[in-house]
């Protein structure tokens, strides 16, 4: 039966608000129809904006073009706190009323415009601010002078400062309203507004108040509070925004690494295009001292490449014909002409910025404790005010209600939910950033804040403890003088493969010039081996599993397979049509950088199993020489999900490192997924962790920037968390009648400012530990 589209089966419209970008639920009594969709809006004010025009908020951004990095990427901003707001050009949070960011940010950026607005305000308004300051703590300095001039002189100059200087913090408090999400915003436009309308009623209609609001005889105004709370605030966001945006300058550091250009070789000579018009297939020259434009493969010449930039190796790679270039790398010595394989956002800079620019954006499950408290902080600091207010005004010292409304505009302006809600998010970006630049990319906040915690590593062998470019090492046949026949086939078959086994036996048949002939059916047996047919017989080529499975009798040659695995060989046996026709051996070096990482690993108590899907002899060997205690060879891919799952239930903490399509089930199945950059697309994807140059110590460095991070998580936690409980109190005046003392708003505001801008500060050391 025929599905009619219903506007409410439209998910993507109906979650977001398209004004505002929040996050609204299905049952919200605002929504609309529009060309045959639902949309759902947060508040009626958003749902009238949209039908005014509706085009508005459904724009689209132009078609990408070939090679281009896509403009979505420049223009999409979202809040650091609630990475689900996103939307197009920058603005504020509707939840916290924080600046939003750029998604990824780009070198063409220009100085934040907030940034440029607050400073501007700032500065303008703070000469302003002082003089009021200055009369208001003079006492009777200036009153003979002024007399009753000096409140209306305090009101005249502090209006500019509190309605121009403070008007967006008043947008953001009603925002926040409006969109029923109270924040830090509330509590400084209700405490701001509080002092200054009190002020101008105290100053218009001093005789409307008791006796109980009056000192001396006077009523008491207090438009220096909201001034100057309004300039230090204004202050506290210039510093925030300056240090926030030092926390991307990892990305823009990495987009920086791209050359400008391009010198491309054509029928028409050589000239130099821009790197946008490169597209693939293209014939490039890299001369010395320049960098490779984009991935590629080199076509001719010979140099070292420096790829330090990309995958912290810090020793130049030695680079010929056949071998792969990664874009934005230093070309040092010869000059190479090379074949551009992947442009644009294909490129694995980009896909490097992109994963950076997403795990930045993702929330820590740390952070949920903190979200729970900062949902009911600012009503529950509103409700401390009133008691605060009433309180003193009831039981304090005279003028009592005096008292009472300066200690509840300390109590509203000191509290911070800021501080709370950014205290893992800067963590977490600068950490994911310094990881980069280590060739260290982490997926997602959670894998930052689990990977610390993993006390067991599994570990695939080919291409993640051994260089994963097996060479041909000897065939074997069961009739004499059949050795090329059984290589010719073999080859053959594995025409249809992309292991690293099988390109090491056509690479070799074709170094023998054998004639290979296309498999007429292929399909690859989950990791034990292939099967197909060539030129009508049936071919099958893996382990004793895969040989069990065809019922063939692979005893006869069991003896010299083991002879080849004690010397550390993958070997694999062919069958044709049922029958035993021989075995190939394969040889994989290991990587030189494996026994360190190895070491490096067991000294911090992580222990390490090798899975494989060579034979257990195989293994054995490579893991006597690399010390590791336990291993499982003839492995398939749900085996090692099954391994990951058994020591789960031992509780163990278990991280998976592969870099094939047959270790996709174990890398899911992991608490910490490791893939290796040199291996599959699907391997990358599916794990939490990508090490880029494939070197295991990555996971070393990663697991220290983890212990880091997670400190300085917790560091900025108990800060926000031990300032807001004893800020509040003290700004309430529970220490009065002890000391006798009172918090000034004034003061109150400094340490509301600095509170956000320390924890900033605090996840910016994460940019120098050593790591």
């Amino acid at each position: 039966m025929e599905a009619h589209h219903h506007p409410d089966h439209d998910k993507s419209s109906s979650d977001v608000d398209p004004v505002c970008g929040m996050k609204v639920s299905r049952d919200t009594p605002h929504s609309h129809t529009y060309q045959n969709k639902r949309y759902r809006f947060c508040s009626s004010k958003c749902l009238e904006r949209f039908k005014e025009k509706p085009e508005n908020f459904l724009s689209t951004p132009p078609a990408e073009q070939p090679g281009k990095q896509a403009l979505s990427e420049a223009v999409e901003y979202t809040c650091p706190m609630h990475p689900e707001v996103r939307q197009r050009g920058p603005g504020t949070c509707p939840k916290c009323g924080m600046a939003l960011e750029p998604v990824q940010p780009v070198l063409t950026e220009e100085e934040n415009p907030e940034l440029k607005d607050f400073r501007r305000r700032f500065w303008w308004t703070l000469p302003l601010t002082v003089v009021v300051a200055v009369l208001a703590m003079s006492g009777d300095l200036f009153s003979s002078v002024l007399g009753d001039k000096r409140a209306w002189l305090e009101g005249i100059l502090a209006t500019p400062v509190v309605i121009w200087s403070g008007w967006p913090f008043y947008q953001r408090a009603w925002a926040s309203v409006v969109h029923r999400s109270p924040n830090m915003w509330t509590l400084i436009g209700l405490g701001t507004a509080t002092a200054y309308v009190y002020s101008v009623v105290a100053l218009l209609a001093p005789q409307i108040f008791p006796p109980s609001f009056q000192i001396d005889g006077h009523v008491a105004v207090y438009f220096e509070a909201a001034a100057v709370i309004i300039s230090l605030t204004l202050l506290g966001q210039v510093m925030e925004l300056k240090a926030r945006s030092e926390t991307s300058a990892a990305i823009k550091s990495l987009l920086s690494l791209a050359p400008k250009t391009a010198r491309r070789i054509s029928d028409r000579g050589e000239e130099d295009v821009p790197l946008s018009d490169v597209q693939k297939g293209d014939r490039l020259r890299v001369r010395p001292g320049e960098k490779v434009p984009v991935d590629g493969v080199v076509l001719e010449g010979e140099s070292a490449v420096d790829e330090s930039m990309l995958t912290g190796e810090p020793l130049p790679v030695n680079k010929r014909q056949g071998d792969r270039l990664i874009g934005a790398t230093l070309n040092t010595s010869g000059a190479l002409i090379m074949q551009a394989e992947h442009v644009g956002e294909a490129t694995m800079l980009s896909q490097i910025v992109q994963m950076v620019a997403q795990a930045q954006r993702s929330k820590a499950p740390m952070q949920r404790l903190a979200d729970k408290v900062a949902g009911v902080f600012v009503l529950v600091v509103i409700a401390i005010a009133l008691l605060t207010f009433f309180v003193w005004g009831v039981w304090g010292p005279e003028p009592s209600w005096a008292f009472g409304l300066v200690n509840a505009v300390a109590v509203l302006i000191i509290a911070c939910p800021c501080a709370l809600g950014l205290a893992t998010p800067m963590s977490v970006m600068v950490a994911t950033g310094r990881g980069a630049t280590q060739g260290v990319l982490f997926k997602d906040a959670a894998a930052i804040e689990r990977l610390r915690q993993v006390d067991t590593l599994i570990v695939d062998k080919t291409g993640t403890l051994t260089e994963g470019k097996p060479a041909f090492h000897s065939v074997l046949s069961v009739k004499d003088g059949e050795q090329t026949e059984v290589l010719r086939l073999a080859a053959s078959l594995d025409l249809g493969s992309e292991h690293p086994l099988a390109h090491a036996l056509v690479n070799e048949a074709k170094k023998q010039a054998l004639s290979l002939q296309e498999p007429e059916q292929f399909e690859s047996a989950s990791g034990i081996g292939v099967r197909g047919k060539v030129t009508g017989h049936s071919l099958a080529l893996g382990n004793t599993a895969l040989m069990e499975s065809e019922g063939v009798k692979w005893q006869t040659m069991q003896e010299q397979a083991e002879q080849l695995r004690a010397e550390g060989a993958s070997v694999m046996y062919l069958a044709v049509d049922g029958e035993l026709k021989g075995l190939l051996a394969v040889s994989d070096p290991i990587k030189s950088s494996t026994p360190e990482a190895i070491s490096q690993l067991r000294d911090t108590g992580v222990r390490i199993i090798m899975a494989t899907g060579d034979g257990e002899t195989t293994a054995r060997a490579v893991a006597q020489k690399l010390h590791i205690d336990e291993v499982h060879g003839e492995v398939r891919p749900e085996d090692k999900a099954r391994l990951a799952a058994r020591l789960q239930q031992q509780n163990k903490v278990v991280a998976m490192a592969g870099d094939g399509i047959n270790d996709a089930p174990a890398l899911a199945r992991a608490d910490v997924g490791i893939a290796m950059g040199t291996g599959t697309d699907v391997a990358m994807n599916t794990a939490q962790l990508t090490l880029v140059k494939g070197d295991l110590r990555g996971i070393a460095v990663a697991r220290r920037l983890s212990v880091k991070t997670v400190r300085n998580m917790h560091q900025n936690l108990t800060f926000a968390f031990f300032y807001n409980a004893l800020g509040v109190p003290i700004a309430a005046g529970v220490l009065y009648p002890v000391t006798g003392m009172l918090l000034s708003p004034m003061i109150a505001a400094l340490a509301m400012s600095l509170s956000s801008v320390s924890v900033v500060f605090n996840a910016l050391r994460l940019h120098k530990v050593k790591i």
